[in-house]
């Protein structure tokens, strides 16, 4: 019989049994089957389960794996597509698209998937929490940069701004912290206008804060009858005009006892100008003043508020006060509280203009030792607000005599007690003094 070469594939070897193969697309046929069946092809693109065999579902790995191959097959009848999907078309290439829920794959690409994975899913690029979140960290962090960099560079600015002169006499230290604070009454700033030549101190303070006790603010009248060291007996005022701030400093360590720590110096435009910068102070007086000859001061009795003008007209006047330099000394005192107690409010603390503005009139105002900076001020205003208030300890030191006239042209002179000044000063430098020890408060 003869044999179609057509039906035999090139590669094909007869085996034992000597059969052809079936045709292909056949089934085999068995002894007690009938004649073989050609079975359908499989045309590209397709997907058909065979009669006889049960249909696997498969994974979204799978699927997501076959799609990433280009698999164009298409999909089993029972496919649904999870989360709302579009279901593949035969022929048609399979397309990612973008959904909050896909979780990712080794593969690289989004597995398209309801069921819920072990792995957690992945946050989705630019959510809007995490874009609000992000302006918001900048702001706070810039925020804090500023809280720390503006009070360390006014610290800074203010430190550079004031003004140094040699003051202290490196006498050996004493305890507790003694600050010397004067009033300069020159003319040369403008500030009064009258035809006096020269520079005086109308104001002489001693602040000292004892390492355990009260703080105590001293006014010393500037007529006060001293020992200047090489200038013989004279009025207290007249160590500053002639030697300035040391032979003060001096004077003043050789009449109490204490050694100054700071020295601490405002001039008359001073007063004015940090006045006007805190916006004004509240002063009281109980009887009226109508234009006194030298400071020009025009008072109704009571409480008024007044500007750094009058402010300095009230600090300055003398001659129109019953009690002469004492009564002066308290109003010089007052002068100061209010100032600290305006720069201490919150107003003023947390407003850069008034910062600025206060620091810019202060250090034009004051003049300070060497070794005092504006760390050391600040401390001095605490120390003053501390003497001031109700624990601190305020007034003069005893007084023998306001007019006492010991000759040789000083004309008249204030006298300290002999006996109960030495004694007042021990008690200032240990911490001892009380309300009961100090002169008309």
């Amino acid at each position: 019989m003869g044999r179609d070469e057509r039906d035999v594939p090139p590669s094909y070897s007869p085996g034992s049994s000597g059969r052809r193969p079936a045709a292909r697309g056949a089934r085999p046929v068995g002894p007690d089957q009938g004649p073989a069946v050609p079975r359908p092809r499989r045309q590209a693109g397709a997907s058909q389960p065979r009669p006889d065999t049960p249909v696997r579902r498969r994974s979204a790995r799978e699927q997501s794996a076959r799609a990433g191959a280009g698999y164009d097959g298409q999909l089993p009848p029972s496919y649904a597509p999870a989360n709302g999907g579009h279901a593949r078309t035969p022929g048609a290439r399979a397309t990612a698209e973008y959904d909050p829920t896909a979780t990712r794959v080794d593969s690289g690409r989004t597995a398209r998937s309801g069921a819920p994975r072990s792995a957690a899913p992945a946050t989705a690029p630019h959510a809007p929490g995490r874009r609000r979140r992000r302006p918001l960290v900048t702001i706070l962090v810039v925020l804090l940069m500023l809280l720390i960099a503006w009070p360390v560079g006014l610290l800074v600015w203010a430190n550079g701004k004031i003004q140094h002169t040699e003051a202290l006499s490196g006498a050996p230290n004493t305890p507790g912290t003694t600050y010397l604070l004067a009033g300069s009454d020159s003319r040369a700033d403008g500030a009064v206008a009258d035809p006096t030549e020269g520079q005086r101190s109308d104001t002489i303070m001693v602040m000292h804060v004892p390492a355990s006790g009260p703080a105590a603010l001293i006014s010393l009248p500037r007529d006060t009858l001293v020992e200047i060291p090489g200038g013989g007996l004279n009025k207290l005022n007249a160590a500053y005009s002639q030697g300035g701030a040391p032979l003060l400093v001096e004077t003043v360590e050789g009449l109490t006892g204490l050694t100054m720590d700071h020295y601490v110096e405002i001039g008359m435009g001073g007063v004015r100008d940090v006045v006007d910068a805190v916006g004004g102070v509240n002063l009281c007086l109980d009887y009226d003043v109508v234009h006194d000859e030298f400071s020009g001061l025009e008072w109704v009795a009571g409480c008024h508020d007044a500007d750094g003008t009058t402010a300095l007209a009230f600090a300055r006047m003398r001659y129109s006060d019953p009690q002469g330099d004492i009564g002066r000394g308290q109003r010089q005192r007052q002068v100061i509280g209010a100032v600290v107690k305006e720069v201490a409010k919150p107003a003023t603390l947390v407003n850069p203009v008034d910062q600025v503005q206060l620091i810019d009139a202060g250090t034009n105002a004051l003049v300070v030792d060497t070794d005092t900076g504006i760390i050391d001020l600040a401390r001095m205003a605490l120390a003053f607000r501390g003497a001031t208030g109700p624990d601190g300890i305020v007034g003069a030191p005893p007084i023998a005599s306001m007019d006492y006239r010991p000759g040789g042209g000083l004309g008249s002179t204030v006298l300290l007690d002999q006996e109960k000044a030495p004694v007042f000063f021990q008690k200032l430098r240990d911490g001892e003094l009380t309300a009961a020890d100090v002169e008309t408060p």
